[in-house]
């Protein structure tokens, strides 16, 4: 058998400008998201204000993702990204506006708090258009034989953006405070927009085009459910991320818990992200999708006993390796999911598979936040937090006795039938 080359994808051009313009866009992506949960907390000193930054953002990211898939699939890719681009560009000087000294003097701590939950409600519009549009782009980019090695480098280049971003974003709060770390985000953003005018536009393959929308979503929602694969991935995802969204409360852990400070919060934001990426990028030489659904299944069940370990933890570098094997567990279901995602999906559907997706799996990071804010509040920081990992536990339990076909899933086999 011939030898894999695990830098296939790597050699179409137009996959190397994707991932500079999707490394660009999760980097601005998640150093804005830790910057504006650093201050929200900063002025509130409440777990459940870091909550509510994820249900802001959630709140319209889910309300709207079914219309956007079908957007998606009626549209022209590249033209949709650029203005979902551009009005991330327009959010993000507007928080530069709201942290800039002069007006954090002159507001109100409510009116800032307003401020900051508006821009972040404003951005879940735009990110329910974004995530469809870059998953389907990178299926028009991509041959199918090499779609399982594109998936793994564009995972592990939103996973380096992923440590890059939190990390960058907890030491230059110490560096050179919000502001203009914030100035930077703008900057990372309209360097996206420019690498993706780099990519030619690419055809609508939907033989549908104006097809009303109630039947389009409805074609939609009925294929994820009858695809088991697809359906079986997202929702065994959906629940671990949902219930182990421990890291929406780190800046309780560095600030009250642990008492590392801004650049100790760094580190514990960049661990996991750390652990997914050196993962991602081992994917590349060691395929997982041979026997996927066990893998899947034994890495759901990792990262919930990493979490509970952190929840427990007192001790920093414990927690920092605790997280980073929570990243490493994740980083293998990342890889999976998005295969499976890749593989079983028809190209004239990839708008609404993933728009489906992002309600599922995309939104719960949001939603597991607010999760985590209110359980917290209700039981506790570190009860809540081991709660979470529990149930963690008991969801891949659930999966395993209820969909043993799925486990026996190998992506794989199913190429080579195909």
């Amino acid at each position: 058998m011939a030898k894999k080359d695990p830098f296939s994808s790597l050699r179409i051009p137009e996959f190397r400008w994707f991932l500079a313009m999707r490394l660009s866009i999760v980097l601005a992506w998640s150093m804005q998201f830790v910057l504006i949960e650093w201050e929200v907390y900063r002025l509130t000193k409440d777990p459940l204000s870091l909550g509510l930054i994820g249900l802001m953002e959630i709140i319209p990211a889910i309300s709207m993702a079914l219309f956007a898939g079908h957007i998606v699939d009626q549209k022209e890719k590249i033209g949709l990204l650029m203005k979902c681009f551009s009005g991330l560009a327009l959010i993000s000087v507007l928080f530069c506006v709201l942290v800039y000294p002069k007006s954090m003097e002159a507001f109100s701590k409510q009116t800032l708090l307003f401020g900051f939950y508006a821009l972040v409600f404003a951005g879940g519009i735009i990110r329910a258009f974004l995530i469809p549009s870059v998953f389907s782009l990178l299926g028009l980019i991509i041959p199918k034989k090499e779609q399982p090695n594109a998936a793994t480098w564009s995972s592990s280049t939103w996973q380096i953006a992923a440590v890059i971003g939190p990390a960058l974003a907890g030491f230059s709060i110490g560096w050179v405070g919000v502001f203009w770390s914030l100035v930077f985000v703008v900057f990372c953003v309209l360097m996206a927009l420019f690498v993706l005018s780099r990519i030619e536009r690419k055809p609508i393959l939907n033989p549908k085009i104006g097809e009303p929308i109630l039947k389009s979503l409805k074609e939609g929602i009925s294929f994820v459910w009858h695809s088991k694969p697809i359906l079986n991935a997202i929702s065994l995802d959906m629940f671990a991320v949902l219930f182990g969204g421990a890291v929406a409360l780190l800046p309780i852990f560095a600030q009250d818990i642990l008492k590392v400070g801004s650049e100790g919060f760094g580190i514990l934001r960049a661990a996991p992200a750390i652990g997914g990426l050196l993962t991602m990028l081992l994917a590349t030489y060691i395929p997982l999708h041979q026997k996927a659904g066990k893998k899947l299944l034994l890495a759901v069940f990792g990262f919930g006993v990493c979490i509970i370990v952190f929840g427990l933890s007192t001790y920093f570098w414990l927690s920092v390796v605790a997280l980073f094997l929570s990243g490493v567990t994740d980083g293998i279901s990342v890889v999976i999911r998005q295969t499976i995602l890749q593989i079983y999906t028809p190209d004239h559907m990839r708008g609404r598979v993933s728009s489906v997706n992002s309600i599922f799996v995309g939104s719960s990071n949001e939603l597991g936040a607010f999760e985590s804010g209110l359980a917290s509040k209700i039981m506790g920081v570190v009860p809540a937090v081991v709660f979470g990992g529990m149930m963690t536990l008991g969801i891949v339990a659930v999966t395993a006795v209820a969909s043993p076909k799925f486990s026996a899933l190998d992506i794989e086999k199913d190429l080579e039938e195909n």
